[in-house]
């Protein structure tokens, strides 16, 4: 497939992808990361900073990040891992995915470097296939281990969300669950209330979440549904006032207008066995403004138009290890074959 690659001179490459109805993304090789996700109406659903800086090597803040091999500073790496700031490039090869056939799917591959090794000294392959539809955003991070021994990694798919006033917001789906508290030296508290709104600054992590979020903005009329698999946890932050003007790429307003809400495995991390690989899926969705909470409960009922697969979706109740890690016996062969290239001497 033809890939709408647009150069924008010292800037990072870019794809554009394109749905026949009128529903576009932006991915830039820089980072694998999405800058933009419009509706058919050519509005913007994803945050971008006011005061974004869009030169490698800065990371660019808004869209959706990934963060791997470590989220946040759950362990020694660099904040939120190094793949955010590492040129991708075109995977022509995205098996097992059948091949991208039309203008409105990317596959993208981050392969380790021996820079990369020098600082976690393993050997991978992190692969996103990246599709825009009517009114969904899909993504599907995969992970490969490629290396002569085992290792563990976290991963999120930050998810900066453009929404009219963060005051005046919901996310519903996360009651009752135990989240860490990242303003309270990650201390392990419980949810109480029916949907978490927004008058000061929050950083939890929800554990074990569902497989299905929402983010409910009144004063738009318009609700974003997070469905996701192969990432257990879910990430919830808004800066607020005082800690938005400590962060030098952020205006001094933007935290009123932004909430991230990420997927992500970050309690326990996941573990590759040499030529096994991981998959992920998060597929973001708009509905209209008559969502309610019912609706989160697969039990009660469906959204509208739902697909068989986002059915069976949104009767998940979680992923496990044994259906998102996998071992092919043709990748099996493929990666045994080259394991003696990777062995560290």
């Amino acid at each position: 497939m033809e890939v709408n690659l647009i150069n924008d001179g010292d800037r990072s490459p870019r794809i554009v992808l394109r749905d026949p109805i009128g529903s576009t993304a932006e991915v830039l090789l820089y980072g694998g990361q999405v800058v933009s996700w419009k509706n058919e109406r050519r509005e913007e659903l994803l945050f971008m900073s006011s005061k974004v800086v869009s030169k490698p090597p800065k990371p660019i803040r808004g869209g959706i990040p990934i963060c791997f091999p470590q989220v946040a500073n759950f362990g020694t790496l660099e904040q939120h891992g190094f793949a955010r700031n590492r040129l991708w490039s075109l995977d022509e090869d995205p098996s097992p995915l059948p091949p991208a056939n039309n203008q409105s799917m990317v596959d993208l591959v981050l392969k380790s470097t021996e820079e990369d090794l020098h600082t976690w000294p393993y050997r991978f392959e992190l692969r996103l296939r990246v599709s825009v539809s009517a009114g969904k955003l899909t993504m599907i991070p995969r992970v490969r281990n490629v290396d002569s021994k085992a290792f563990s990694f976290t991963i999120a798919l930050r998810n900066y969300f453009s929404v009219s006033d963060v005051s005046e917001v919901r996310v519903e789906g996360l009651e009752t669950l135990d989240y860490l508290d990242n303003l309270l030296k990650r201390e392990r508290y419980t949810e109480q209330t029916d949907a978490i709104t927004f008058d000061g600054e929050i950083d939890r992590v929800y554990l074990s979440t569902p497989s299905k979020i929402a983010v409910i903005d009144h004063e738009r009329k318009r609700t974003i549904v997070l469905r996701k698999e192969g990432m257990v946890d879910a990430v919830v932050w808004n800066p607020w006032e005082k800690t938005t003007k400590a962060i030098g790429d952020l205006g001094d307003e933007d935290y009123k207008t932004m909430l991230c809400l990420d997927a992500a495995s970050i309690e326990n991390p996941i573990t590759l066995k040499p030529c096994e690989e991981w998959k992920g899926r998060q597929e973001l969705s708009i509905v209209s403004s008559s969502y309610f909470s019912g609706q989160l409960d697969p039990r009660k009922s469906t959204l509208p138009g739902l697909d068989a697969r986002s059915r069976d979706l949104a009767n998940d109740t979680g992923s496990t290890r044994e259906n998102t890690i996998f071992h092919r016996k043709p990748m099996l062969e493929r990666c045994l074959g080259l394991s003696g290239a990777y062995r560290f001497q």
